[in-house]
């Protein structure tokens, strides 16, 4: 697997840390690209996407360094994936920089309900204007980080809201949500795929969630709940892909 933004971004803010992380699991011995059991390795199995979407994933603090977070999955799979690590005080200027390319449409995904109303917003679709390409703007946290995220963000305020409406509860069996519909960050980048259109890359996000969400349970000592059929399931969506 190639080094992409989020393993970057991982390497860069373990560099930091005044002190060992200490995630659950941590004496596991993990590959160091997909943070599974090194047994359960999935990184012999990432496809090359083509996609005109972006995302840019912003981290609340030690978040990047969680084994199960889950946008580590986005870059995986989209090549135009950036990572960077949120702040309340300052905004990064590589951030700013991003946002004002003139290819890029930001969009920030968030659900409808946290939106003034004078913003714009799409649910369950989205207007891209012409000649420009989506860029989804995703916080990657806990769903109270999320909160906090998307209230001290002002410099996103300008930018419009596309809020997904779950048809599923969340398969992540690895972390548990404190709300009953809130999604994985990748379920999250897979819906917003298929609403710009792009449904076969959004199955195959799914998929490699899915396929990470088994495959991160066979190196646990509990009960794997995930589906034991991910690996034949993943590889039937890429060959889909293809057609």
């Amino acid at each position: 697997m190639t080094k992409h933004a989020v393993h970057r971004l991982f390497e860069e803010r373990l560099s930091r840390a005044t002190r060992p992380f200490q995630a659950r699991g941590k004496l596991v011995v993990r590959c160091p690209r997909c943070r599974i059991h090194q047994s359960y390795c999935i990184c012999n199995l990432v496809p090359e996407l083509h996609s005109a979407a972006g995302f840019l994933l912003l981290f609340y603090d030690d978040e990047v360094l969680k084994p199960s977070n889950s946008g580590k999955l986005i870059a995986d799979l989209i090549p135009d994936t950036y990572a960077f690590i949120w702040q309340r005080t300052e905004v990064n200027p590589q951030v700013l920089t991003l946002l004002q390319q003139e290819q890029w449409y930001p969009v920030l995904v968030f659900p409808a309900e946290y939106a003034l109303a004078e913003r714009e917003v799409f649910e369950d679709e989205l207007k891209v204007p012409e000649h420009k390409r989506p860029l989804f703007i995703l916080f990657d946290g806990t769903w109270r980080e999320a909160k906090k995220m998307f209230r001290k963000s002002p410099y996103l305020d300008q930018f419009p809201v596309l809020s997904i409406t779950p048809e599923a509860l969340s398969k992540f069996q690895i972390r548990k949500s404190s709300r009953g519909h809130q999604l994985a960050t990748a379920e999250v980048a897979a819906s917003v795929l298929s609403v710009f259109g792009e449904h076969g890359n959004g199955a195959v996000m799914n998929a490699w969630f899915d396929l990470f969400n088994y495959r991160y349970q066979q190196g646990k000592t509990a009960v794997n709940l995930g589906n034991e059929h991910a690996e034949r399931d993943f590889l039937a969506a890429v060959e889909r892909l293809k057609v």
